[in-house]
């Protein structure tokens, strides 16, 4: 049986890398590793996170530009800076409260 761990970090959430220069607003959780082996093998050994940990889908932003990252629980901190994040995505997921915290889109269903 799994050994599957509750998430540290929720949806909403800016963080931040702990190793790499980027941050960004967790969209989504896998509860442990759900990404393909070839991407999984591209890390280098080194710095490859453990698969038995929840995973983050991240709209990620660093100084040069905005883009989507998948980012292993262990590499990530809270970020406290109080930036807003500038990814072009946010507005079609979060709305952003008068508090600087994002808050998912209420989504209607037919």
């Amino acid at each position: 049986m799994n050994d599957i761990k509750t998430a540290k970090f929720a949806i909403g959430q800016v963080v931040r890398h702990r190793l790499f220069p980027f941050r960004g607003v967790i969209f989504d959780v896998d509860p442990q590793f759900n990404n393909t082996e070839e991407w999984y093998e591209a890390i280098p050994k080194d710095v490859r996170p453990r698969k038995d940990q929840p995973f983050y889908h991240l709209l990620a932003e660093n100084s040069e530009s905005e883009y989507i990252a998948y980012v292993s629980e262990q590499n990530l901190l809270e970020d406290d800076s109080g930036e807003p994040v500038r990814h072009p995505q946010l507005q079609e997921l979060f709305d952003l409260g008068s508090d600087g915290q994002y808050a998912p889109k209420v989504r209607t269903r037919h």
